[in-house]
C-alpha cells in the first residue's frame, strides 16, 4: 500500500524513483531470464526438414517393422505354393512272438514306404495367389507406415517452428509492452495516471513471458515426439528448425482425388485384401474337390520268399460337405463382401480427407492474405496511434494494451495459419502420392 504524498515535488520525485526502480528490477529480471533460458535465434546449426525426413525413413522403428511385415508375407508365397511335405515309413514284420525269424517264416519282412499328397489341380495356384496378394497388401502397409511417419515428422517440425517463431513475436512485442509501462510509470509520476495503469503494464508483460514459458514447454513436448518418431533413444533435443518457405500447390481438387484413387496406398491396401479375399472363396470352392495322395510300398523278405512291392492311392472324400466345405464357402464369400465394403468405405474416406485437406489449404491462404495484407497493417498503425494518445493523455491504458494485444494475436495467428497451410500441402501430398512434391 502505497503511503499519501501531499507535495507533487515529491510525488514526483517518489514517481520517478520509483519508475527507474523498476525499470531496474525488470531489467534485472530479463537478464536473469534471458540468460536461463535457451537461445531461440541464430543461423548456426539450424534443423532442416529434409535431414529430418531421412534420419526417419532410415530409423523408424514402425517403419522397419512394417517392412519386416512385408518381408515375411513374401516369403509366405513360395511356402503356400510348395507341395505337402513327403512321409516315409519304415518298419518290421515279424511271425509270432518267440523268436526273431526273418529269412526264415514267409511273413516276416522289412517293410518301406514313400508318400506324397497331391492336391487337386489348381489348389496350389489359388493358394499362392491368396499368398501373393496378402504379400502385396503388406507392401503397401510398409509405403503407409513410410508416408506416415513422413507426415508425423513434418507435422513436428512446423510444430517446432511455429513454437519458435510465437516465443520471438512475444519478445519483440515485449518491447511495445515496456514502452507502455513507461508512458503508465511517466504519468503517474506526473499526476495524470493512476496506480493500476502501472500494474495493468507489468501485469501484461509478465503474462507475455509466461505465455513464452508455455511455448518452450511445448518444444520441449514436440522434441520427444520427434526424437521417439525418428528412433532416438533418451533425452532427445533439436536446433531450431531453419524458417521453411511456403511450398507451391496449383493442383485442383479433382486432380487430387483421381491421384488418390490411383495411387493411394491406403486403397491399395484394401484392393489387395479384396483380391486375397477373392481368390480364398475360389479356394474354398475347390476344397469340395478330392486331394490324392500316393503311396509306394516295398518288403523285404528273407530266404526264398520274393520281395514284394505296391503303389497305391487316397482319396479323400467330403462326406460332410454340406457342414464343412458348404460353410466354408459361405464364410469366404462373407468375408469377400467386408474387404468390398472396406475398400469402398476407404475410397470415400480418402476423397473425405482430400477435400477436408484441400479446404483447409484454401482457408488457410485466405487466412494469411488477410492477416498479413489487412489486419497485422490496421493493428499496427493503431498501437503506434494509441500508444501515441495514451502518451498524450488522451487514450486510455486499457485500450493501448488491448490493441497491443490483438496485434500479437494476429501475428501469431498468421503463423499459425502458414504452419496448418504448409500440414495441409504435406498431407495432400502423401494421399495422393504426387512424387514430384516429395522431393
Amino acid at each position: 500500500m502505497l503511503v499519501p504524498i501531499k507535495t507533487r515535488r515529491f510525488i514526483f520525485a517518489f514517481g520517478e524513483t520509483a519508475r527507474w526502480a523498476a525499470v531496474g528490477v525488470t531489467l534485472f529480471c530479463a537478464v536473469l531470464f534471458l540468460s536461463a533460458a535457451p537461445a531461440v535465434s541464430g543461423e548456426a546449426g539450424q534443423l532442416h526438414l529434409d535431414d529430418l525426413i531421412g534420419e526417419a525413413l532410415r530409423n523408424s522403428p514402425e517403419i522397419k517393422a512394417a517392412g519386416a511385415v512385408a518381408s515375411a508375407a513374401r516369403h509366405r508365397i513360395p511356402q503356400a505354393q510348395s507341395l505337402a511335405d513327403p512321409m516315409v515309413m519304415v518298419g518290421y514284420q515279424n511271425d509270432g512272438f518267440s523268436r526273431f525269424n526273418y529269412g526264415e517264416s514267409k511273413d516276416a519282412q522289412w517293410m518301406f514306404s514313400a508318400s506324397q499328397m497331391l492336391p487337386f489341380p489348381g489348389k496350389r495356384a489359388l493358394k499362392g495367389e491368396m499368398a501373393a496378394k496378402e504379400a502385396e497388401s503388406a507392401q503397401a502397409g510398409a509405403h503407409i507406415a513410410r508416408y506416415k511417419t513422413i507426415f508425423r515428422v513434418t507435422g513436428f517440425y512446423y510444430d517446432l517452428f511455429l513454437a519458435y517463431k510465437t516465443i520471438d513475436l512475444l519478445r519483440d512485442r515485449a518491447a511495445l509492452f515496456t514502452r507502455i509501462e513507461g508512458a503508465a510509470a511517466a504519468r503517474y509520476s506526473s499526476g495524470m495516471g493512476s496506480q493500476q495503469e502501472v500494474l495493468m503494464a507489468q501485469t501484461e508483460k509478465y503474462m507475455v513471458r509466461e505465455r513464452e514459458e508455455m511455448q518452450r514447454q511445448r518444444i520441449q513436448s514436440t522434441e520427444a515426439m520427434l526424437g521417439a518418431t525418428l528412433g532416438r533413444d533418451g533425452v532427445v533435443s533439436f536446433e531450431r528448425p531453419a524458417e521453411p518457405a511456403a511450398h507451391p500447390f496449383d493442383y485442383s481438387m479433382s486432380e487430387l482425388i483421381e491421384f488418390a484413387r490411383k495411387n493411394s496406398h491406403d486403397i491399395i491396401t484394401k484392393e489387395k485384401m479384396a483380391d486375397a479375399a477373392e481368390a480364398r472363396v475360389k479356394m474354398a470352392k475347390k476344397e469340395s474337390s478330392p486331394d490324392f495322395t500316393i503311396t509306394a510300398n516295398y518288403a523285404a523278405r528273407g530266404g526264398v520268399e520274393k520281395d514284394m512291392w505296391s503303389l497305391t492311392t487316397q482319396i479323400n472324400i467330403p462326406l460332410y460337405q454340406q457342414t464343412k466345405q458348404n460353410e466354408a464357402v459361405h464364410e469366404a464369400e462373407a468375408s469377400l463382401a467386408a474387404a468390398k465394403y472396406e475398400l469402398e468405405a476407404t475410397k470415400l474416406m480418402v476423397t473425405s480427407a482430400i477435400q477436408d485437406s484441400f479446404t483447409m489449404l484454401k482457408t488457410s491462404e485466405r487466412l494469411m492474405d488477410l492477416y498479413q495484407n489487412g489486419l497485422i497493417p490496421k493493428a499496427s498503425q493503431d498501437i503506434e496511434a494509441a500508444l501515441s494518445g495514451y502518451t498524450a493523455g488522451k487514450v486510455e491504458a486499457l485500450t493501448v494494451i488491448s490493441r497491443l494485444k490483438a496485434l500479437i494475436d494476429f501475428e501469431m495467428l498468421y503463423w499459425e495459419q502458414f504452419t496448418a497451410r504448409e500440414k495441409a500441402v504435406v498431407r495432400l501430398t502423401t494421399m495422393a502420392e504426387i512424387r514430384e512434391l516429395e522431393q
